[in-house]
């Protein structure tokens, strides 16, 4: 990969400590998003990032952990939630974003391979319900709920389940890839949210 795309390596002088996370995070984020989990290291995260392994083990447990926490720091901005007042519009597009990301980025693969190394793996379960699934599943509630206080979505309907049906189902055509995430694929979901399936009189 382009080393240029890595942060600078700024030594292991004293820098304050949100500084010195934030270039650890847009390390893991800028390796993960490029060339996936298999040459993920410790050693070379603290090479890059300037800090010592001790320092990286002292705030994250594994590498796993370490590597989810990267991975939402690189996608954060490009997964946020567009609110334009029309949350079908808003929807659509971030799905569509979500697809894209999975699909055709090794950070998508990487995700997928975490998802699956946590199945067995407590530590890393863990780490996955704080550092990602439980972030987006807040975002996505919120804007959501925006909606609702909108009224564009019924007052009598859990959000939290809508979250569930829509990332649910593009979460099973990656892991299960039978069908692709397409975006005909993803307008077909949105489509039958907000036009419903029940057969018209």
């Amino acid at each position: 990969m382009d080393q240029a795309a890595l942060p600078e390596n700024r030594g292991r002088g004293r820098r304050p400590a949100e500084e010195v996370r934030a270039d650890i995070l847009e390390t893991v984020g800028t390796l993960l998003l490029s060339e996936g989990t298999a040459d993920l290291t410790f050693e070379r995260i603290s090479r890059h990032a300037g800090v010592s392994k001790t320092t990286l083990y002292k705030w994250w447990p594994s590498k796993g952990a370490l590597a989810l926490d990267g991975y939402f720091h690189a996608v954060e901005e490009r997964l946020a939630f567009p609110d334009t007042g029309d949350i079908r519009a808003d929807l659509t597009h971030q799905l569509r974003s979500f697809g894209k990301l999975m699909t055709t980025s090794l950070g998508g693969r990487a995700l997928l391979e975490l998802i699956g190394q946590s199945q067995t793996d407590k530590d890393l379960a863990l780490a996955f319900r704080q550092k990602y699934s439980s972030q987006r599943r807040r975002l996505a509630g919120e804007r959501l709920q925006r909606a609702q206080n909108m009224s564009q979505i019924r007052a009598d309907v859990d959000v939290q389940i809508l979250v569930d049906q829509l990332w649910g189902a593009a979460y099973h055509r990656l892991l299960i890839p039978d069908e692709p995430v397409t975006e005909s694929f993803i307008t077909g979901l949105v489509s039958n949210l907000f036009d419903g399936v029940g057969r018209r009189s």
